[in-house]
């Protein structure tokens, strides 16, 4: 797929710290002469040179007319921000070519849609100090920096990432969020996100992890990103050695489309997982992004092959200026039909909706349970073939178990 994308088939494991030149090597020469290979693979060059407004990103792809009229802040008021990594993925012609899509301002985003809020989820409501969400009883959401290295367009914390000051959330609310953690000694899971936390330096990442990890309570950790996806070049050798200090540790890692698996991801999560980290991905269900069977399923086949495992397949949800991205939700459902017994069961992710309101995350499933016939239990499988299962139930009384037996042995 040359300069835009890797096809998975063809990827062979990278070395431990590998330099990447071949994919990315005529982008930087065009537009990023003065760089070295090491500058190019180097995370901070990376952030230092991200692409943030309207006219940078015009030397880059000829912008449509429906990009070109946004200004730098589409999506009432959501900065732009693309790494010269992720840029190199994009196709410079085709506006709609799915990755461009999903960071590339559109005239879409301004057009607010009924349903639609600045927060559909109503995380502020279940805030009970900043950046932190206990929505779940036994686990919270806590928010570390509002800086991201890549915006996606449809990014539900539009409200709260990138505005103002791009910079961490100081020492002062963490240490308040940490002090919340320690006196609800119902949670047992902290899920580290933002913004995103993979893009805070490694002693200040330490810190938290370390802070967190003396909480007796808490049992074990996960970190929710897409560094890995936009910015591969963070996932260092010492990142993953640091991390892998602070075990169990869990990472999610948001994943869009089969274009981002290139060789410098495989590398980026081949060091997670060699250190030992549990890998999951989450995807969000995109209109004229990855709608389609094919589109999925090779997303989902791709990731197993570099170790990690597809957990949730997301609607997305209802942000302002989101409706061009939103699909039916009985998109969702066909797809999940399409992979279910078509394929590994480790392959098929949950179908969720994440309820508007603070309902927290619904899984959708394709209707298998039909009915009943008296004793049975109607099935359907993947094939739409139609099964029966004997299941009495609470039908059975203190004794019916014996007849039920005996009936069983008369066959």
């Amino acid at each position: 797929m040359g300069e835009h994308g890797a096809n998975i088939e063809e990827i062979e494991p990278p070395g431990p710290t590998a330099i990447f030149q071949p994919r990315t090597l005529s982008f930087r020469e065009r537009f990023f002469p003065e760089a070295t290979c090491a500058e190019w693979n180097d995370w901070r060059w990376q952030l230092r040179h991200r692409i943030r407004d309207i006219d940078t990103l015009s030397r880059f792809l000829r912008l449509s007319d429906d990009e070109r009229t946004m200004d730098n802040h589409g999506m009432k008021g959501f900065p732009m921000s693309i790494t010269p990594y992720y840029a190199s993925l994009l196709d410079q012609e085709n506006p709609c070519q799915p990755l461009r899509r999903t960071v590339v301002p559109h005239i879409a985003e301004n057009v607010c849609s009924p349903g639609e809020a600045r927060d559909p989820l109503g995380e502020e409501h279940d805030s009970p100090v900043p950046g932190i969400v206990h929505r779940y009883p036994d686990r919270v959401l806590f928010m570390v920096t509002k800086f991201c290295s890549t915006y996606c367009r449809y990014c539900t914390r539009s409200r709260l990432v990138g505005n103002g000051n791009h910079t961490f959330f100081n020492k002062v609310q963490w240490e308040r969020a940490i002090a919340y953690i320690e006196s609800s000694p119902m949670v047992r899971d902290v899920l580290i996100s933002g913004g995103d936390p993979l893009t805070l330096p490694d002693e200040k990442l330490e810190w938290l992890l370390s802070r967190l990890r003396r909480i007796r309570h808490v049992e074990f950790l996960r970190i929710g990103t897409k560094v890995p996806v936009v910015l591969p070049q963070r996932i260092t050798p010492g990142l993953a050695r640091m991390l892998k200090r602070y075990h169990p540790l869990w990472i999610s890692i948001h994943f869009t489309h089969p274009d981002e698996l290139t060789p410098e991801v495989h590398g980026a999560c081949a060091r997670l997982a060699d250190a030992g980290i549990p890998l999951g991905s989450q995807t969000v269900l995109l209109a004229g992004v990855n709608d389609n069977l094919d589109t999925m399923k090779r997303l989902m086949h791709g990731l197993l092959k570099i170790r990690i495992r597809p957990y949730y397949l997301y609607q997305c949800d209802p942000i302002v200026g989101s409706a061009h991205f939103r699909t039916p939700v009985k998109k969702g459902i066909e797809i999940i039909e399409g992979l279910r017994g078509h394929t590994t069961g480790y392959a098929v992710p949950t179908y969720v909706i994440d309820a508007p309101g603070g309902g927290g995350k619904i899984a959708i499933y394709p209707e298998s349970m039909v009915g009943r016939d008296g004793d049975d239990l109607l099935l359907r499988n993947y094939l739409r073939r139609g099964y029966r299962y004997p299941d009495p139930g609470s039908k059975l009384g203190s004794r019916e178990p014996s007849k039920l037996v005996r009936r069983q042995r008369r066959r």
